[in-house]
């Protein structure tokens, strides 16, 4: 029966011309196979055979064959039925040569400019997703991998939504990375002749050629992109951009100039923003306890303390003991209650750890009179225990009475102050009194301001001690400088004790080698000016993971000013001019504007190649002669925190906020922040309407990849293969099929293990897809049957299908993918390959080509099919592709228009009537899944017994004392559509329902029982089929044997084959 065709089918019609981008084999049925599928932990494992079985070879083979042997002994082989059965045909190959088809594909969707056809034909809002640019100075790895195909995921996503998707990819190409690589390339000799513009020029032609490269890189992983337009922040009118930026910071007065402690790399030479740092854990510091020795006491203290004069000390403790040359200061908690400590005596020298070098200073060795020491009494029992001494407490005071009380500088004998600090003072560790050098650290910076306090920072560029640190001039501060200043106090009787101290310290993030605070001239944003405006802006924004939030918060709360300005030649200049004589800045809205504009033209050299006259506007050029070029570069930060004015304000078609920002979780106080304080200082208002955040890749110990360990894995490898053998080429949708897999949330792992499952993965897809485009090449979509009068298994299998849809796009929809990869697998390896697909082959292959039962299952096949290829195609867009090029009918959209490629596919929308079978239904057909899979034991024991070969050998028997059950399986044997009897769905013979067991239980060989989910026992026995075995379905039947003309056939076979009388009448077989 052929019913109206729904509206579904209606946009399906025979494809006229064929659109395969490459032949492939014709269908083999030679092999077959049974392998095991080992998933990602925490899903599932289940073996899975294909469809192309052993049983269907027999059938392609043998079951449209009759045999006759000759007088002389020779077999002749009369292809009697072969042209009769209907076998899967496609020319969509099982293995995909991925490292030669996907770039076929790839250029097919270039050459055609599919992603911008689609783009311009798409009729929903715009979508912008905007990237964050990678730096320009190498090769990709697996981190890039993981997030640009986030991005291409959720982009692809999104144009089969409708949406305008605008994607414009970026390369930040300013810095040190890029600037270190150039030098590392030159021998001393061409370095001694580099100028600034040399240097600039080689910087560029690097960083573009690494652009090259990586967009190379990206294109292979199948991203879609403008990438005929990137945005690279050397290009002038990027650059003209930041300065815009700066010019309108500046004009609200958040740019200022002052000398401040700031991170300071020597071996880059240049001053460093918190995210150019990292923080190994295995940094040993030379810690020391010293005492600084008392001169007079404050009003306050002078009656507690005057009888320990003038033996009183206040003793500090530093992991830094190469800023006491700059120290101003002991700061401490007005709060915490400190006392005076008589040191009684030496018990023991302080025992040494394994591995730890820890000496007591020469004032505890000496055998004369001990000093007075204050310290936090709460700290005592540690001290004694650290020193190996007994203190004795004499007297005790709050911390507030010390203020203003004076002590000598440990070094140069001059007078400094007892100070009030703030909460960084507790009893965590230490003495309770901080040594405070206001030019080399931020706590003692802010204390500094408060009490007027020198900002002395003797120490160079290159981290040397300078003239102002007198005896320790030369001497590098991590190194030599800081072990003399620790001799000098030993020998002053001023150290109580040195020891090495584990602990996490700054280093620099390209160079590897440890940091310095030192205070220095630089140009600072004051994010207390628009701190308040940005955490309000955080809370506008939707964060995911929802932790997230928490984290770019507690960044944005805690952090202080922002150092803008780097001491390098290679980036954008901080458009200031310097007064010769005194020094003071020249920057204002005239002189920023004017620089913009020739920036906008000439690009960023200009600063370097023109002169100061030519740089300053009209109005100043009289006072040229008096000012000076700055010198300083921006800070790599603030170019691509620039990168929404640059490209979403100034850029046609694109617009603020962006609909998304995608990055590794390290952004939170990297571009995140730097996009979100430019934005907040010049706009108001955040940058991102939503923020998606990844973890780091490691390796599948959960290891961070090193050369050093060997546990590196190249993206490019994974694409072409390596040079062993154990490293082939799986190609990109594998590639991208890992990222779907995993919960980028957090950190992921990867390696060779995993990719070979994800290899398995990807073929039963590739599997998949077969069995349907195979099986649907005689389809035309005019013969599709309704829903309403398809079988209830075909119904069940489009209530599932639209389910799985469900579900699926509420995943993309909530940026889930590893739910997709999880829900998806299942789908196809379980509830269509191992039931579904397995039971639908009868119908296929022997149903009969036109007729009603192989038609219904072809309309259930096409609508997994179109849906399938939706599904996945954002995830796996070459195989989706693929398959579609492999399509045997032309897909036709709403507008009339043929669907030529894969992404002129618009997202359905959910078919409610398909998602209307009653619960009750559904967990009928459920249970029937389950009784399946039980009976599947029976047959695989009545197998192993010898009793039967194939499950067609087998007749089936079925109890339950469930009246309810008992009637609804009995009903399944007579149903009305042949598709959902229980032998089709349990691909046997025949099977029995019986009223009782009676004498059953002892004349059934193999029997089995169970207990299913609704707690009804259920029993089943299987014996051999009844009658003769039909030569060309190979079920048995007792009505073989009873058409004249085809003897040798089943009831069913002989109807497809044509009417023929019966020679006597048959009972009718469930």
């Amino acid at each position: 029966m052929v019913a109206t065709v729904p509206p579904f089918f209606s946009s399906l019609r025979p494809r006229v011309r064929p659109l395969a981008l490459s032949r492939r084999n014709q269908l083999s049925l030679d092999k077959a196979s049974s392998l095991r599928l080992l998933l990602s932990p925490g899903l599932f494992q289940i073996e899975f055979r294909e469809f192309f079985t052993s049983n269907l070879k027999q059938r392609a083979h043998g079951l449209a064959m009759s045999a006759k042997k000759s007088s002389k002994g020779s077999t002749q082989v009369v292809e009697t039925y072969k042209h009769t059965i209907d076998l899967p045909k496609t020319n969509f190959g099982l293995r995909a040569n991925s490292i030669v088809r996907e770039p076929e594909i790839q250029k097919i969707w270039e050459d055609n400019e599919v992603f911008k056809r689609v783009v311009d034909r798409n009729t929903g809002v715009t979508f912008i997703l905007h990237d964050g640019p990678p730096y320009a100075n190498g090769k990709l790895h697996m981190g890039h991998a993981l997030n640009k195909i986030l991005k291409d995921i959720i982009n692809r996503y999104k144009l089969l939504q409708n949406y305008k998707v605008q994607f414009v990819p970026g390369w930040d190409c300013h810095g040190l990375p890029i600037e270190l690589k150039v030098l590392q390339s030159m021998d001393q000799a061409a370095r001694k002749d580099l100028t600034p513009l040399k240097l600039r020029e080689s910087a560029a032609k690097f960083a573009k050629e690494t652009v090259d490269v990586q967009m190379k890189s990206f294109k292979r992983y199948g991203v879609w992109a403008d990438w005929s337009n990137p945005y690279l922040t050397l290009s002038p009118e990027y650059e003209a951009a930041q300065i815009e930026v700066f010019g309108q910071m500046a004009t609200k007065g958040y740019i200022y100039r002052g000398r401040k402690p700031v991170h300071w790399s020597p071996s880059s030479r240049t001053a460093l923003a918190e995210a150019e740092l990292e923080y190994p854990d295995v940094h040993v510091s030379k810690s020391i306890y010293a005492i600084f020795k008392m001169v007079s006491a404050s009003p306050t203290s002078q009656v507690i303390l005057e009888e320990f004069f003038p033996d009183l000390c206040l003793a500090i403790w530093t992991t830094t003991p190469w800023t006491i040359p700059a120290n101003a200061a002991v700061a401490v908690n007005p709060s915490l209650i400190y006392g005076v400590a008589e040191v009684q005596s030496v018990l023991e020298e302080p025992s040494s750890s394994p591995g730890k070098q820890t000496g007591l200073g020469r004032i505890l060795k000496n055998e004369e009179k001990k000093p007075f020491i204050i310290v936090a009494s709460d700290l005592v029992p540690t001290l004694e225990s650290k020193w190996g001494v007994k203190l004795v407490i004499k007297k005790t005071f709050l911390g507030a009475a010390l203020e203003n009380s004076r002590y000598l500088h440990p070094l140069d004998g001059k007078e400094c102050p007892v100070v009030m600090g703030g909460d960084y003072i507790n009893t965590e560790s230490g003495t309770g009194l901080v040594h405070t050098a206001p030019g080399h650290g931020q706590e003692d910076y802010i204390t500094g301001l408060k009490y007027g306090l020198p900002i002395l920072s003797p120490v160079d560029d290159g981290g040397n001690f300078t003239e102002e640190a007198g005896k320790f001039s030369g001497l590098n501060v991590l190194g030599d400088g800081n072990a003399s200043v620790v001799e000098y106090l030993n020998d002053n009787m001023s150290l109580l004790l040195e020891e090495p101290y584990k602990h996490k310290y700054p280093y620099d993030w390209r160079t590897k080698k440890p940091t310095i605070f030192r205070a220095t001239e630089q140009w600072f944003a004051s994010v207390d000016g628009f701190r308040q405006a940005a955490m309000d802006a955080i809370n506008m924004v939707n964060w995911i993971p929802p932790q997230a939030e928490n984290r770019i918060i507690s960044m944005t709360a805690s952090r202080s000013d922002w150092c803008i300005s780097r001491q390098r030649t290679w980036g954008v200049p901080i458009p200031v001019f310097y007064h010769v004589d005194t020094k003071e800045p020249l920057i204002t809205e005239e002189t920023i504007s004017h620089i913009k504009a020739i920036i906008s033209k000439k690009g960023s050299d200009a600063w370097w190649y023109m002169s100061t006259e030519e740089l300053l506007p009209e109005k100043f050029r009289s006072c040229a002669p008096k000012y000076q070029k700055g010198t300083d570069t921006m800070d790599v930060w603030f170019d691509s925190g620039s990168s929404w004015a640059a490209v979403l304000g100034k850029r046609e078609g694109l617009s603020l906020p962006a609909d998304l920002y995608l990055e590794g979780t390290d952004q939170h106080r990297g571009w995140f922040q730097s996009s979100l304080l430019t934005s907040i200082a010049t706009t108001g208002k955040p940058p991102y309407a939503c923020v998606v955040t990844h973890g780091f890749v490691l390796d599948e110990k959960g290891l961070k990849m090193s050369k050093s360990l060997g546990n590196v894995v190249d993206p490019e490898i994974i694409l072409s293969g390596g040079k062993n053998k154990d490293e082939p080429s799986y190609g990109a949708d594998v590639l991208r099929l890992w990222v779907s897999s995993v919960d980028y949330t957090g950190d992921v792992l990867i390696g060779p293990q995993i990719l070979r499952q994800m290899s398995d993965v990807y073929r039963k897809f590739r599997g998949t897809l077969r069995y349907l485009l195979s099986n649907l090449h005689d389809w035309k979509p005019g013969n599709s049957i309704s829903y309403d009068s398809l079988p209830k298994i075909d119904q069940y299998a489009l209530y599932q299908l639209e389910n799985i849809v469900k579900i699926v796009k509420d995943s993309y929809d909530n940026y889930q993918f590893y739910k997709i990869f999880q829900i998806l697998q299942r789908f196809a390896i379980v509830d269509l390959s191992n039931f579904y697909f397995d039971v639908a082959k009868d119908r296929l292959y022997v149903g009969g080509s036109t007729s009603f039962t192989r038609r219904s299952c072809q309309t259930v096949l096409a609508a997994h099919l179109l849906s399938i290829v939706q599904m996945i195609a954002p995830i796996l867009p070459h195989l989706a592709e693929d398959a579609w090029q492999n399509l045997p009918f032309e897909h036709v959209m709403d507008n009339g228009s043929v669907a030529r490629y894969v992404f002129d596919l618009r997202w359905s929308d959910l078919n409610e009537r398909w998602l209307s079978m009653p619960a009750s239904e559904a967990d009928f057909w459920g249970s029937i899944f389950e009784l399946r899979s039980e009976v599947n034991k029976v047959l695989e024991v009545a197998r192993g017994g010898k009793l039967i070969g194939s499950s067609l050998e087998a007749k089936v028997y079925i109890y339950t004392s469930d009246a309810a059950t008992s009637s609804q399986l009995q009903e399944m044997c007579g149903a009305m559509h042949e598709a959902d009897s229980l032998h089709r769905i349990f691909i046997t013979s025949q099977v029995e329902v019986l009223a009782g067991l009676d004498e059953m239980v002892q004349t059934v060989q193999h029997t089995g029982s169970y207990t299913n989910q609704a707690n009804i026992e259920v029993w089943i026995g299987v014996s051999r089929a009844d009658g003769m075995k039909c030569e060309r379905c190979w079920n048995y039947s007792p009505n073989v044997g009873v058409f004249s003309e085809h003897p040798t056939l089943c009831s069913r076979c002989n109807a497809v084959i044509g009417d023929s009388q019966p020679l006597q009448a048959s009972a009718q077989v469930c």
